[in-house]
């Protein structure tokens, strides 16, 4: 075989390989983790990620790029950002200029990004620098005049940026090191200053910022952490004033360094999150995203809390649908759904009842559901490298009469990720199939349980 014929070949097989996910994003090879530079700009969703152009392993932090116009199918293109002699490109954001604050011209998208020191220098600290395009992000031309902010202690870097309308000014969110993060401002988004410093405690790296309106219509903004954790407060464009206690919206053992897209339309808040620590033995990649998540609030005052759900783009995929009504499940008695896919969106509601547990077999993995510590694990699941992941998923209380809860669960090669009552409780799992009969397999342990709906669509490949 001739090198054309190998390359061909190649490329007829990417995609198509045995652990490849088939609806979530993986570089095309070599390694990926923080998805950064987020931003919608002309009907185009920009996704930029760490990625290693050389090997499946962390190192030489270069900043990948994708786009898509409906989250779902996406297009790897060049390389966005590579590293320079202020070291490797690092986690960061970018927004749409539509002021022309920077001075670029009206529209330019301006990308923020930490530069990790150099090889040349290992105790050069890191400092945020600042990229910009005039060609809707096609190509990147890095500030001459970068840093745009100088070293402050630690590793700080992570830069979120946005835009706040009310102040006319662009705020920065910036991990300091620990458990500590600083805010800063700038009219022009090249001279920045900090205005204010702030905890969120047990969290750290890549902030996020954003607001949200709570179910009163009030507007509240989000502070985010890498681990999933998060506040809710009022922001004046000066001072972040926490109004809430520290939250966990992500509970899996794989969910990490989620980010918000910047001028999103509809008044949409979506975020995507590095699946860290899944496996995908001798692939040409390796790690992958999770599915694209819109976010809302549910509640108010100081009882407000963030929900995550698919966003409705994933309908797009759905194919043969399987349901059932009031479906009993009893020792010695599984619920077997009639489908062998790979690939499917599963939803069902189930009350507590008396039972111990219910148990849910998916592609060989088996999640259980505890009635009695009201908790819900993956029983074999691998908890990723950061040493950061929850042992178990707390149940929500239920609000409802019957004291039943909703379940959905989306299933794809590599991942599941699980949304609890509308996504009031969320968590993200990376696992490789093991052997089954039966992609789904429902058991229970004590007495009985019934399955009030449920509903599984098979779902198609973004390759086809």
């Amino acid at each position: 075989m001739n090198k054309v014929e190998q390359s061909e070949l190649k490329k007829n097989e990417l995609y198509t390989e045995l652990h490849r996910p088939q609806f979530h994003f993986t570089a095309k090879e070599n390694w990926l983790n923080d998805p950064n530079g987020l931003v919608y700009c002309n009907g185009v969703w920009h996704l930029f990620f760490q990625h290693n152009p050389e090997a499946p392993v962390w190192g030489n932090m270069t900043w990948g790029h994708a786009i898509s116009q409906d989250l779902m199918h996406w297009q790897q293109l060049e390389h966005a950002l590579h590293p320079d002699e202020m070291g490797t490109m690092f986690s960061g954001s970018a927004v749409v200029d539509h002021h022309n604050s920077a001075g670029f011209g009206p529209g330019a998208l301006l990308a923020f990004y930490t530069a990790a020191g150099s090889e040349a220098d290992p105790v050069k600290p890191f400092t945020q620098c600042l990229a910009y395009s005039l060609d809707n992000g096609e190509q990147w031309t890095k500030l001459p005049a970068n840093p745009v902010v100088d070293w402050i202690e630690g590793d700080n870097r992570d830069p979120k940026v946005i835009w706040h309308e009310a102040g006319g000014r662009w705020i920065m969110a910036l991990y300091l090191a620990d458990d500590r993060y600083a805010l800063l401002a700038s009219s022009d988004a090249l001279q920045w200053e900090v205005i204010q410093t702030l905890v969120l405690d047990n969290d750290t790296e890549c902030p996020d910022l954003f607001p949200l309106p709570d179910e009163s219509g009030a507007e509240r903004w989000v502070f985010w952490g890498a681990s999933g954790r998060y506040l809710v407060g009022g922001f004046d464009g000066k001072t972040f004033v926490p109004e809430t206690a520290v939250q966990v919206c992500e509970q899996g053992h794989n969910g990490y360094a989620a980010q918000t897209w910047s001028n999103a339309p509809d008044g949409r808040c979506v975020q995507i999150a590095w699946m860290a620590g899944g496996l995908y033995p001798e692939m040409p990649f390796n790690q992958q995203m999770s599915i694209p998540m819109e976010l809302k609030l549910k509640g108010s005052g100081a009882e407000v809390k963030l929900t995550r759900q698919p966003v409705v783009e994933l309908a797009a995929l759905r194919e043969r649908a399987i349901t059932a009504i009031n479906q009993t499940i009893a020792v010695g008695t599984p619920f077997i759904p009639a489908t062998q896919a790979k690939l499917f969106d599963l939803s069902f509601t189930v009350s507590r009842q008396t039972s111990k547990a219910l148990y849910l077999m998916l592609r060989g993995q088996i999640l259980e559901i505890n009635w009695l510590t009201e908790q819900l694990k993956l029983v074999y699941g691998r908890p990723h490298k950061l040493g950061r992941a929850q042992e178990s998923v707390t149940l929500p209380r239920s609000t409802s009469d019957a004291g039943s809860l909703t379940f959905r669960i989306v299933v794809d090669v590599t991942s599941f990720e699980i949304f609890i009552n509308e996504g009031e409780v969320s968590a993200s799992f990376c696992y490789l199939p093991d052997g089954y009969v039966d992609p789904v397999i429902f058991y229970g342990s004590g007495d009985v349980q019934i399955l009030d709906h449920f509903e599984l669509f098979e779902l198609k490949s973004v390759f086809i």
